[in-house]
Parts: C-alpha cells; structure tokens; sequence
C-alpha cells in the first residue's frame, strides 16, 4: 500500500546531536555549510519505526534486553520477499554494527600480520578495520571506464592478491559505496571462483542492498550464488534501508557454525552483543512494515539522481558524474578542475560552502573525488547545486 510519504519536507536536525550537521564544524571548520556528506538521510524513517519506538518507550523500564524470535523471522521473511534469499536461523548472528563486524572478521579470521584484500576507491572504514587490528591492507583497485565512468573489478589483479601467500580475507562491498556499482552476477561468480581457488573468507558489506534504482540492474546477493562450501559472511542491516542508523543494530549470516562462533567469540570478548530494546523495536518494524515506505523513497532517489545527473552535465563545467546503480550516494569526479586536494577542499568548502567526503578519504584512487549524499530533499540539492555552479564561476 502507497504511504504517500512526503519527501521534500524540510527537518530541522540541528542540535539533535546529528554527527551530519551538529559536527560541521569541527569537520568542515565551518558551520554554514550544506552538509550532504555523512551516509544518513534527512528524511523521516518510516512511521511504523516511529510508532515502534514511541510504543517501546511507553514501557518505562529499559531494562537489559533479549533478542526475540521475531526479530530474527522478521529478517529472514524481508530478504526471502525482497531478495530470494531463504536464510536460516541457525546462520544469523546479530551484531552491534557493520563497522565492528569488519573489525571482529579481521580478528576472527587473519592473524596479526596476514592480509585482507579490498577494493579501492571504498568506505574508510575498510581501511581502518584492517590497520587498526595489526592486519595488512591488500589494495585491489577498481578499474573506471573511460566512456561511461563506470567502475569494475579487476578480476586479474584480484586472482594476483589472492595468490599471496599471506591473503586470508576478502572484504566486498555491494551494491559499492562510494561508487555506487551493483555488480553483476558475472563479477560475482568470479569473485567466488577466485575465494574458492585461494581459500579467502569473503566479508561481503551488502548494508545497501535493498537501495538499487528500478532503471539498473537488481542487487544479487552473493549468497544466493555461493555454495555451501563457501568461506562467506554477509552483513546487513536496515540502518541504510530505513534511514536509522543510529539505532545501531546490524546483522551477520554466516552458515558455517565454526566460522559464526569464531566471529562470535570475538563479540564476547569485548561484551559486544549487549542488546538495546529501542534498536529490537526498530529493526523489527523497518523490515515488517517498511516495503512501501523504501519503494516511495527509491522513487524519489531515481528522481535526485537525474537531476543531479542533468545539472552537472550542464552547470558545473570540469565536473564529471556516473549515474549510481545503487545507493544514495554520487561519486562526482573533479580531476578535469586540475585542483590538488586541497585546493579540491577549498572550493567545496570555503567557496561553495557545502560539505561532501573528499575521494581521497577512500583511499588514494579517490584523489580528484568528492562523495555527494543525495538522500535530501530536492531543495537541498538545488541548493548544492547552486553554490557549486557560483564557485566554478569564480575560478
């Protein structure tokens, strides 16, 4: 049934603790920019998450809290409908974010020392899980087409990663952040035939899953296509889905019960699972009923993307944009301004006045880079738009 959600309605987050607008200056040294970096929207989440959570806090006792046998159904009925993928109980593993889950992998399943194989230009955090647990990054690059400005993975480089004798994991990110890539099954059978040859465990970040556009190819998950011999854990979430992020709540499927309790046994180690009853209560009601609050939303993204689409190609000269085949997020390319890094910051900071994710923090294949957030109303953007257009003007 249509919720009829009204999108272009303008939220005031400010002094709501909001790391997107309330940390503006300490991130951008400013406070009056448009900040459409930071990977949460500023619309509504869906009412029935509201509802949710106002009928959790009626109970005024918010006491140490079980996970309950309808949270984990709610889960697996949501990716049966929406991705074909029949999970079994047995393989979930709830966990207190994706990011510690990228942590927790590296220490369950590298030593100190051994490597972990990912895909630059890719979310910070791919990094930092890696160095900051005494593992060693592997960079496989993805590869950008010079025609359409489409990413992919180059599959020879990652077979040579693969080989190394100190490789023990792969962490994928799909649909891609900051790319915006969905890849096909081809890249991923290939990513599972190299796995398989190498003995990789593939950490597969799908936290953007059910956020691909109608007009491109649909998201696979990649355990739809693994055997069941396959080292894989998939992490997922509805913090992306149904813009909560903060309730911080994730989920890891991993089939093999020696791989799930090692991962595991990392979480207790550090008194991780603790379970917070607001998290339960929206996590349950985002994927039970927030079907057609996530179709309007994929709707009215399709529709920022085109226009951002459009406005660049015909208002911001020396900038370049692929058309994202998932997420909300825009990978604008900004080599042909000939900027270095921080002369790129200074135009976008203190000229445009707009607040985006340099490239380079994805790792030095996003130099000449910025990350847009598109998940704002149009207004906004119109806005971005707007003051970007006035400051290339000015160069």
């Amino acid at each position: 049934m249509p919720v009829a959600t009204d999108f272009d309605q303008l939220i005031v987050r400010e002094q709501t603790c909001s790391v997107k607008f309330d940390a503006r200056q300490a991130v951008f040294g400013r406070d009056d920019v448009i900040p459409v970096w930071v990977a949460d929207m500023d619309f509504a989440a869906p009412e029935a998450v509201t509802n949710a959570l106002v009928a959790r806090a009626e109970h005024p006792v918010y006491g140490y809290t079980l996970f309950p046998d309808s949270l984990y159904q709610t889960m697996m009925d949501w990716f049966a409908r929406r991705h074909g993928w029949d999970i079994e109980r047995d393989w979930i593993l709830m966990a207190p974010g994706v990011v510690p889950s990228l942590h927790a992998a590296c220490m369950a399943y590298a030593e100190p020392g051994e490597g972990v194989i990912i895909q630059p230009p890719v979310y910070p955090p791919f990094f930092s899980s890696v160095r900051d647990s005494g593992r060693q990054v592997i960079e496989n690059p993805l590869v950008q087409d010079a025609g359409s400005g489409q990413y992919r993975m180059d599959l020879e480089h990652l077979e040579l990663c693969a080989a190394r004798p100190d490789a023990r994991i792969l962490m994928l990110c799909s649909p891609h952040n900051p790319v915006g890539r969905v890849w096909s099954e081809a890249e991923l059978r290939g990513v599972l035939d190299i796995a398989r040859k190498h003995r990789l465990v593939v950490v597969s970040d799908e936290i953007h899953c059910d956020l691909t556009f109608a007009d491109k190819q649909p998201h696979t998950m990649l355990a739809n296509l693994a055997g069941p011999d396959d080292a894989l854990v998939t992490a997922v979430a509805p913090s992306k889905t149904f813009n909560m992020p903060g309730l911080g709540l994730s989920a890891l499927v991993i089939a093999d019960p020696d791989r799930r309790k090692a991962i595991k046994a990392v979480f207790d180690s550090m008194h991780l699972p603790q379970c917070n009853p607001f998290s339960v209560a929206g996590f349950e009601a985002g994927y039970r009923q927030g079907a057609g609050w996530l179709d309007e939303l994929m709707q009215y993204l399709q529709g920022n993307r085109d226009y951002v689409m459009q406005a660049v190609a015909t208002r911001l000269p020396g900038i370049g944009v692929a058309a994202p085949q998932g997420t909300y997020l825009m990978w604008l390319d900004c080599r042909a301004l000939a900027l270095d890094s921080t002369a790129l910051k200074h135009l976008f900071v203190q000229s445009a006045r707009v607040g985006m994710n340099p490239g380079v923090s994805f790792g030095e294949p996003g130099t000449g880079f910025m990350r847009l957030n598109i998940g704002c109303p149009r207004s906004v953007l119109e806005q971005v738009i707007a003051r970007i257009e006035e400051a290339l003007a000015g160069l």
